[in-house]
């Protein structure tokens, strides 16, 4: 008995919700009249429909176009954040595991030479099972994922974000290593 008035009031509610709802589809259909609606293309900061790229135009963002060895290091986001690549990457990308370009002037033993920033410690050691490695870690071949190449352009909405910094070295340098294990316990 109870499981027939159960599905009789759930019933009831059903029909009571839809057509609430056709009433309602009629009143805002009325009040779409009177206003002006704003289309998808207008919403953003794109001036084209959301569904289709092919008609997406990008800024006309200027990277930077000195040359490796010339350009002027780029202050880091935050303590240990990924630099930004300051010069030119043209006929650098895309990188592969078989061609890395960057490994040709910012490998630790031919940095200096080069007047590159060397590949940091922890691009040599496997994470997952903590061992140091003679040769950059595979998992770490494809510069161009974290570090990216800075445009000169002026940003549609101020960045008001400041980053944190434990040292003054690290504005410009890692030490990751050092303190990637900071508040692990091994309880």
């Amino acid at each position: 008995m109870r499981k027939g008035y159960f599905i009789s009031a759930l019933m009831a509610l059903i029909l009571a919700f839809s057509v609430g709802c056709a009433k309602n589809s009629d009143v805002k259909q009325e009040e779409d009249k009177k206003v002006n609606l704003i289309t998808e293309e207008e919403l953003g900061y794109r001036t084209t429909t959301l569904y289709d790229e092919k008609l997406a135009q990008t800024p006309g963002n200027v990277y930077h176009t000195e040359i490796a060895g010339t350009s002027k290091r780029i202050e880091r986001a935050f303590d240990n954040a990924p630099p930004m690549i300051p010069h030119s990457t043209e006929g650098l990308l895309p990188i592969t595991k078989d061609n890395n370009m960057c490994t040709g002037c910012h490998m630790p033993e031919m940095a200096k030479a080069m007047g590159a920033v060397p590949i940091p410690k922890s691009h040599f050691v496997n994470l997952r099972t903590n061992q140091e490695l003679d040769t950059l870690y595979q998992g770490r071949f494809n510069c161009s994922q974290c570090h990216t190449p800075q445009a000169k352009t002026d940003p549609i909405v101020e960045n008001k974000f400041e980053g944190a910094f434990r040292t003054k070295e690290g504005r410009f340098s890692s030490n990751l290593m050092d303190n990637i294990n900071e508040g692990v316990s091994a309880d």
